[in-house]
């Protein structure tokens, strides 16, 4: 499976000159922005490996539209493609959550590798988030049939093992999730 790109300048030659770019190397150019507004709904729409972004773009800058496809997990990496090289731009691309950072003139010999690490750093983030989600979910998980089998013990006078096994029982009986069920225990006795 090819890697998709979106690019995001205001300037159509240097959207050209990048395109070709990465064409001939064999990524998967699936959209081009010349607003901040546009590359957005892009993201929203085709969930790339990475966004080039300028930052100087008419209506959204490439910073304000990087916060949002960082915020909304839209893009699994976003390189910044400036003039600028000032420490205050770096900083603030930094903070929008940038994976890398290209001053032009773009150049193919700087590009490609820049390009590949970003990607693949973005696919390690990725793995990293999603980790991070279903562990934080293992937890809630755990701590909602925890609080139920607690409910049940103090209900029923019964030891933790007893109280699992009802609601692991209660749970096939009515074919819903263990999870499920214990969210019913607890909103049925909370009143309690």
């Amino acid at each position: 499976m090819k890697k998709t790109i979106i690019i995001a300048d205001d300037e159509p030659i240097t959207r050209l000159d990048i395109y070709e770019i990465l064409s001939e190397a064999g990524y998967e150019v699936v959209g081009e922005a010349s607003n901040g507004f546009d590359v957005v709904e892009l993201c929203r729409r085709f969930r790339p490996d990475l966004v080039l972004m300028d930052i100087q773009m008419p209506h959204l800058d490439g910073l304000k539209a990087t916060k949002l496809i960082v915020d909304e997990n839209l893009a699994d990496s976003i390189v910044v493609l400036t003039a600028y090289s000032g420490f205050e731009f770096i900083e603030e691309a930094k903070a929008a959550g940038v994976t890398g950072y290209i001053v032009k003139p773009i150049e193919e010999r700087s590009l490609l590798p820049e390009v590949e690490i970003a990607i693949a750093k973005g696919k390690e983030i990725k793995a990293i988030k999603e980790e991070v989600l279903k562990t934080k979910e293992d937890a809630e998980k755990r701590r909602t049939i925890d609080k139920a089998k607690e409910i049940l013990m103090e209900r029923y006078k019964i030891t933790e093992e007893a109280a699992y096994k009802i609601l692991r029982k209660t749970s096939m009986d009515k074919r819903c999730s263990i999870k499920e069920m214990a969210i019913i225990i607890i909103e049925k006795y909370k009143q309690y």
